[in-house]
């Protein structure tokens, strides 16, 4: 797909963030005619008028929407408000300014909280909208439907060639490893890493450890994010994840055993979780773009203890 690149003007919203940095080095090596990164230190995206002069500055002609205020269960619960409202006008704008300005594509990126709390497992692309999310995280959810729905409704009245692309739990280097914001396997990290350090005897995980999640490494996503760029041109939202299920019990056993921590798991069984299981199904990814997840739980788990251990020495 040499070809789709070529003249190419890109801009990444949220290209300074986790998924970003590693969208962006993938997308260096297809030789776009520009890659801008639209941080938010540069441009507020909740702020209509800073979407607009987004847009009058860069001229893009391709643009990925990663940008997004989000965060683990806890400060989800504390920022209902802030996460519903963020989230909400950020995609309204940028959706309909990239439309405005002639944008020849969008790519948004979803997110896995957009199904609904009791959705069969594995989770399908047709079962959005059947039912309500999960509660500890439904306003971001919602946000991202109201995206989905945008992105619906400019296909169908003004052929725009918007797509949205859902999201699991995606982990690897460059994470977010902050106590407050970060998600299970980074936060699983940080502790055990933490915890071996200041030779505490035990290790505190929320839940009794059979929730069961998918967890699928930055890179496959980032590149599954680039194979609906060049290949993907459909109403229909399309999952990228590694298609497999595994209980936190099993993330926290392989973690406690890659930094080599000797203590107990203590679970807190009183703390929230979110849903009991998460597994989706990436066939419709698998069959239109390709998709096939090359980096197994296990390895993935290995780069991202490497790499936090080396930034920590």
């Amino acid at each position: 797909m040499s070809d789709f690149w070529e003249n190419k003007n890109v801009s990444v919203t949220g290209g300074n963030g986790f998924l970003g940095k590693h969208l962006i080095r993938l997308l260096s090596q297809k030789n776009p005619k520009k890659i801008s990164i639209v941080d938010h230190k540069d441009y507020d995206l909740v702020n209509n008028n800073d979407v607009i002069r987004f847009y009058k500055d860069q001229k893009p002609n391709l643009v990925f929407h990663l940008a997004a205020t989000v965060g683990g269960i806890d400060v989800n619960q504390r920022n209902p408000g802030k996460f519903f409202y963020d989230n909400a006008m950020m995609n309204l704008q940028v959706i309909h300014n990239a439309y405005v300005s002639n944008v020849e594509k969008i790519i948004s990126i979803g997110t896995v909280s957009v199904y609904p709390k009791n959705a069969p497992v594995p989770f399908l692309e047709e079962n959005i909208w059947n039912g309500y999310p999960e509660s500890t995280n439904a306003p971001y959810g919602i946000a991202k439907r109201i995206m989905h729905t945008h992105s619906l409704s400019y296909r169908k009245q003004y052929d725009f060639n918007s797509i949205m692309v859902i999201l699991t739990n995606l982990y690897g280097p460059d994470d977010n490893f902050k106590k407050d914001t970060s998600h299970v396997i980074a936060a699983l990290i940080r502790r055990f890493f933490e915890a071996k350090k200041n030779n505490a005897e035990e290790v505190v995980v929320w839940g009794n450890g059979n929730a069961t999640r998918d967890f699928c490494y930055i890179e496959d996503v980032a590149s599954g994010i680039i194979s609906a760029a060049e290949n993907y041109d459909e109403s229909m939202p399309i999952n990228l994840a590694s298609g497999k299920e595994i209980t936190i019990k099993e993330i926290a056993e392989i973690i406690k055993k890659e930094i080599g921590y000797k203590g107990k798991i203590i679970w807190d069984k009183d703390m929230p979780i979110g849903p009991n299981r998460r597994n989706i199904s990436i066939d419709l990814a698998n069959k239109k773009i390709n998709f096939n997840p090359k980096i197994s739980i296990k390895e993935g788990i290995k780069k991202t203890v490497d790499w936090y251990i080396n930034l920590k020495n």
